[in-house]
């Protein structure tokens, strides 16, 4: 397998009696949009915690730009990860918490005051630079953790099912940032059941299940043709 960016080769995490990921062998090219579809746990989070390195797999080898990057901590990975959660800092304010990466990397100050600038400027949240974080709202808060992980200069971005808690609305103002970064080159893994953007932004759609790769290709081609009955099947359950 030959891949630019970020690639698994015969990965595998079992946690407990359960194969969470079994076998896999992926590669991310530079500057492509790839989502990850399937169904409750089939993987997906745990593949983006082992490209991290959140986790570590118990077979097989994870690759970045060519370098093995399987036992390096997450702080040495060029890539940044997205949660859920937020995971933002509720004692600091919107600037702060954009900051704070670039701060404990020990940054000249006034670098660390362009670069958030520019953030907030990507994430149109200038005037609520001031913010605690508990006065805006659950879309806001995703675009500034957004921010937080772009400012560290990754070269890949993770999302696991970040737009989950949100409403309609609230979904198409961060889905709407991802889009932009898709057009900026960035390299993006998207852990999603918005299958709608998915199949409109992703370069390419990977449906795992039982850990497994079972389908993998264009959008076009996965939902319109997919090969296996098992992805048909996830297909019309979450169409349904």
């Amino acid at each position: 397998m030959n891949s630019d960016f970020l690639e698994f080769r015969g990965v595998s995490k079992r946690f407990g009696p359960v194969r969470a990921v079994d076998g896999v062998s992926l590669g991310l090219k530079k500057g492509e949009f790839f989502s990850l579809l399937g169904p409750s746990g089939c993987g997906k989070t745990t593949m983006l915690r082992l490209a991290a390195g959140f986790e570590e797999p118990d077979a097989g080898r994870v690759f970045l730009d060519g370098r093995d990057i399987t036992g390096l901590p997450p702080e040495k990975r060029k890539v940044n990860t997205i949660f859920q959660s937020y995971a933002l800092f509720p004692h600091l304010n919107v600037r702060q918490n954009i900051a704070f990466g670039l701060t404990i990397a020990r940054r000249p100050r006034r670098e660390v005051d362009e670069e958030v600038e520019r953030m907030l400027a990507l994430i149109q949240m200038g005037e609520h630079a001031d913010k605690r974080i508990d006065q805006i709202s659950g879309g806001q808060k995703q675009r500034v953790a957004i921010a937080r992980a772009l400012a560290m200069e990754p070269r890949g971005l993770l999302c696991d099912e970040i737009t989950s808690a949100l409403d309609p609305e609230l979904k198409h103002e961060v889905l709407g940032v991802l889009e932009e970064l898709k057009a900026d080159g960035l390299a993006l893994i998207v852990v999603t059941h918005e299958l709608g953007f998915a199949r409109r932004s992703a370069d390419r759609i990977v449906v795992l299940d039982g850990g497994r790769v079972i389908e993998d290709g264009p959008p076009e081609q996965v939902f319109e043709q997919p090969q296996t009955e098992r992805a048909r099947r996830f297909f019309r359950q979450v169409l349904a």
